[in-house]
């Protein structure tokens, strides 16, 4: 793995035997993180947006954790 800044951006190489679904997450996030940094939202809509996320995951994992 490297991770290189480079003209304004910041460059991650990863092998290709990384599961490119996992990648696509990871990047998910980091595209979640930058948005929520400009967000001018309150605690509570915070609180309400998490629990929704949590509850969305949930019904699309819980077959990953029970038979």
């Amino acid at each position: 793995m490297v991770v290189e800044r480079q003209n304004n951006e910041i460059l991650i190489r990863l092998p290709d035997s990384f599961d490119i679904q996992e990648v696509q997450r990871l990047l998910d996030y980091f595209r979640f993180m930058e948005s929520s940094s400009k967000n001018q939202g309150t605690e509570e809509q915070a609180a309400t947006l998490a629990r929704q996320v949590e509850n969305n995951w949930w019904k699309e994992n819980k077959s990953r954790f029970l038979p």
